[in-house]
C-alpha cells in the first residue's frame, strides 16, 4: 500500500507564495541544480543549534553565555555569504543575539519546563499527513503547553503576526492533536530584539483551520504542475528558479 504524501508548513508556505517555486523545489528535480545557499538560512540554523542546546536540560555543555558563544563559533555555517567580511559581521551579530537572549532568559523566573526541543510531530489529515518540526514546547504549571518559535531575522513581532502565521497554526494543530484537551498557545520570539508575542489557540478556530488546510493540501497535491504558466511576481528577483521560468514559452514577466 502506497504511503500517504506528507506536507509541511514550509511546503504549504512555498506553494502559497508561488506554485512555480513549489514545483521547482519539491516536484521537478531540475530545480535542485539551481538552488543556491542563502546566508539567512545559515544564520538562522546556526542560532537555532545554540538555543536548542541551551534549552536541552540533558545537555550540560551550554548553560552559560560563554559556552553558548563557543558553541556558535564551533557550529557556525559559512554557506551563502557574499564575502568573508559579511560572514564575520553576521557572526558578530549572532554572538550578540545569543548573549542577549541567554542573559534575558536567565534574568526571568523559571515558570515552565521544556517538554520538547526540535520535536517532529505528524497528524493524518485524510488526503495527506501534516508534519512539522517545532523549535520548543514548554509545559506550564497549569498544564498548558506553549509553542516557542525563534525568528532570527525579525526585529519585532505582534500577536497578529503569530495568529496569522500559517506555520504557527500548523504547529498548534499538531500539538493539540498529540495532546487533546490541553490548552495550547504559541509564541514567536524575535531574536534580534528579544520581543515576544503570544496567542492562545481556540479549539473551534483550530478546527476551521484544519478544514481549510485539507482543502489547500488537496489543491497542492492535485495541481497539474506540468501545465503551469509562470507569471512574474515581486519575489522573482530573489528567486533561484527565475532562469527556469524564463525558459517557458508563455512566461509572463513581472511588470511592477
Amino acid at each position: 500500500m502506497a504511503r500517504k504524501p506528507t506536507l509541511s508548513p514550509s511546503k504549504l508556505t512555498t506553494y502559497l507564495a508561488c506554485p512555480d517555486k513549489y514545483k521547482w523545489t519539491y516536484v521537478d528535480e531540475r530545480g535542485k541544480w539551481y538552488l543556491r545557499s542563502k546566508s539567512y538560512y545559515s544564520f538562522g540554523t546556526s542560532l537555532h543549534s545554540v538555543l536548542q542546546r541551551f534549552h536541552d536540560e540533558g545537555d550540560k555543555g551550554v548553560t552559560t553565555v560563554h559556552q553558548a558563544v563557543a558553541v556558535l563559533e564551533e557550529n557556525w555555517i559559512e554557506a551563502g555569504y557574499a564575502s568573508q567580511d559579511d560572514m564575520m559581521q553576521a557572526m558578530a551579530e549572532g554572538k550578540e543575539i545569543v548573549e542577549n537572549y541567554i542573559e534575558n532568559f536567565k534574568a526571568q523566573p523559571v515558570t515552565a519546563k521544556t517538554l520538547y526541543i526540535e520535536k517532529l510531530l505528524r497528524v493524518d489529515l485524510g488526503p495527506f499527513v501534516l508534519i512539522g518540526r517545532i523549535d520548543r514546547v514548554d509545559e506550564h504549571d497549569d498544564g498548558s503547553l506553549e509553542i516557542v518559535d525563534y525568528k532570527s531575522g525579525r526585529q519585532d513581532v505582534s500577536a497578529e503576526d503569530v495568529s496569522g502565521d500559517l506555520a504557527m497554526n500548523c504547529y498548534g494543530l499538531l500539538l493539540s492533536s498529540k495532546h487533546p484537551g490541553v490548552a495550547v498557545s504559541a509564541s514567536i520570539v524575535a531574536l534580534r530584539s528579544g520581543e515576544k508575542a503570544t496567542v492562545v489557540f481556540d479549539k473551534d478556530e483550530l478546527e476551521h483551520f484544519r478544514q481549510d488546510l485539507v482543502v489547500l493540501g488537496e489543491e497542492v497535491l492535485e495541481r497539474d504542475y506540468d501545465s503551469l504558466v509562470p507569471v512574474g511576481k515581486p519575489l522573482c528577483k530573489e528567486c533561484d528558479f527565475l532562469p527556469l521560468c524564463r525558459k517557458h514559452p508563455d512566461y509572463v514577466p513581472f511588470s511592477g
